[in-house]
């Protein structure tokens, strides 16, 4: 396991060098530099091409990208251009926003989809079955900014049960218990949109790789054998079916982290995908490209896990034995 999961690091690295690419070519494909949302109309062109040289904007791309990640492998991610911090400060800021809705998030869709899905291929085409059916296409149809704008609508501005945008009250005064339970009413909205949205997808796989397995002939042993339907179900049959589930939790890493930058925007919340909304229409290129960084490391980790899950859930697969 330990050299798997070390040559699995190893591969990392031109992952991230190809993705680091191909975000700073794409990138600088928009039309202007950073130094076009200047709109103050009494600077000097020269002071402009000026701080385009201390940006090294004036350079070519392919030398702009080697400095970059000259830069980036003595652990200088750069600075920010608007802020003038360094972009490194700024993402670890604004991090433990995002991971505070992604992990609650990712860990609520599981306690949900695992049983809903196990429940809807016991009781196939049963009402039960059809109402999931019916909600989990709903789900997947909807688009996340229409649903966030939906409840935030409902429960924030006609019911006004929660607070609609932002992460605290900034004139909220007393310990930190009353500013814990703050934090928790701000994040309900944004966390509910991320959760619901990541169920309707998962819950399908779930019942499809449960009914797979509950056709084999090993769950038909075992219940000629006089098994409860509850061992057979959750013992023999969940395990063998959570073995695809594992492989889309995995890949389900990528849409939450994506989903995050449309959520965070429209709540106004202050983790590293509104960062990176504001640093595209800023142009920040060192921040954006700190983000993407940031993005892929977190994204890859994800893929990594869920292979080490694999052996957790399947005792035939054992890494790094022939």
């Amino acid at each position: 396991m330990r050299k798997f999961v070390f040559r699995r690091l190893l591969q990392l690295i031109p992952l991230l060098i190809g993705v680091s690419l191909i975000t700073f070519f794409v990138m600088h494909l928009a039309p202007g530099d950073p130094t076009a949302l200047i709109a103050d109309p009494s600077i000097d062109p020269v002071d402009l091409a000026r701080i385009r040289a201390n940006w090294g904007l004036d350079q070519p791309l392919i030398v702009q990208y080697f400095y970059w990640l000259g830069n980036v492998l003595r652990g200088d991610l750069g600075t920010s251009y608007l802020s003038g911090q360094p972009v490194l400060f700024e993402i670890l800021e604004r991090l433990p926003a995002t991971l505070l809705l992604m992990i609650p998030s990712f860990i609520i869709t599981l306690l949900i989809t695992i049983p809903l899905g196990v429940l809807s291929a016991v009781r196939k085409n049963s009402f039960f079955d059809n109402i999931v059916t019916v909600l989990s296409f709903i789900g997947m149809a909807t688009p996340s900014f229409w649903l966030g704008m939906m409840l935030m609508l409902l429960f924030a501005v006609d019911l006004g049960w929660l607070p609609a945008v932002g992460m605290t009250d900034p004139l909220l005064s007393g310990g930190w218990f009353v500013h814990m339970m703050d934090v928790i009413r701000h994040m309900i909205l944004p966390l509910t949109t991320m959760t619901i949205l990541s169920l309707a997808g998962i819950t399908r796989y779930q019942r499809a790789a449960m009914l797979e397995v509950l056709d084999q002939d090993f769950i038909r042993v075992a219940r000629a054998k006089g098994l409860p339907e509850r061992v057979v179900v959750f013992k023999h049959a969940l395990r063998n079916a959570l073995i695809p589930i594992v492989t889309i939790m995995g890949l389900s890493l990528p849409a939450l982290f994506g989903g995050a930058f449309i959520i965070e925007t429209i709540f106004a919340w202050p983790g590293m995908g509104r960062l990176g909304v504001i640093a595209i229409f800023q142009r920040n290129y060192p921040l954006i490209m700190g983000i993407m960084l940031f993005s892929a490391i977190l994204i890859m980790l994800g893929n990594l896990l869920a292979d080490i899950g694999y052996a957790l859930v399947d005792p035939r697969i054992r890494y790094g034995k022939k």
